[in-house]
């Protein structure tokens, strides 16, 4: 088993605990920053999986995707136009965008972020 898939599998989702991502938010932890705005934050990933591979987070913690709600629509479509924006620029010749949800999904941060990976030829099936 990997280790991403092992942190998956051992992260609890803790309502009142702040994530790595709050404190990236916060500026408590550095990170490469390549777009912020007030409504999202995106940022290079500390373990690419791609050539590129940044991260576009939303302000607003939502521990997971099935945890959004109606109420939520605005800051998701936010969130996937920035990484299509910020992606376009970067990888013109495509790329994926990747959102897990939950252990199986492979979840190790229960605040919702969008993966854009790209740079590379991407392989099918992804899973």
């Amino acid at each position: 088993m990997s280790s991403e898939v092992e942190k998956a599998q051992t992260a609890k989702h803790e309502k009142h605990k702040e994530t790595i991502f709050d404190k990236i938010i916060a500026k408590q932890l550095p990170a490469d920053i390549i777009f912020e705005d007030d409504k999202c934050l995106a940022f290079n990933d500390v373990n690419p999986q791609a050539p590129t591979h940044f991260l576009v987070i939303p302000k607003k913690r939502i521990p997971t995707l099935d945890a959004s709600c109606e109420d939520d629509k605005e800051i998701l479509g936010h969130v996937l136009l920035t990484a299509k924006i910020l992606a376009q620029k970067r990888l013109p010749n495509g790329y994926r965008l990747v959102i897990n949800n939950g252990p199986d999904g492979c979840q190790s941060v229960y605040h919702l972020h969008v993966h854009i990976l790209g740079g590379r030829q991407m392989g099918w099936p992804p899973g």
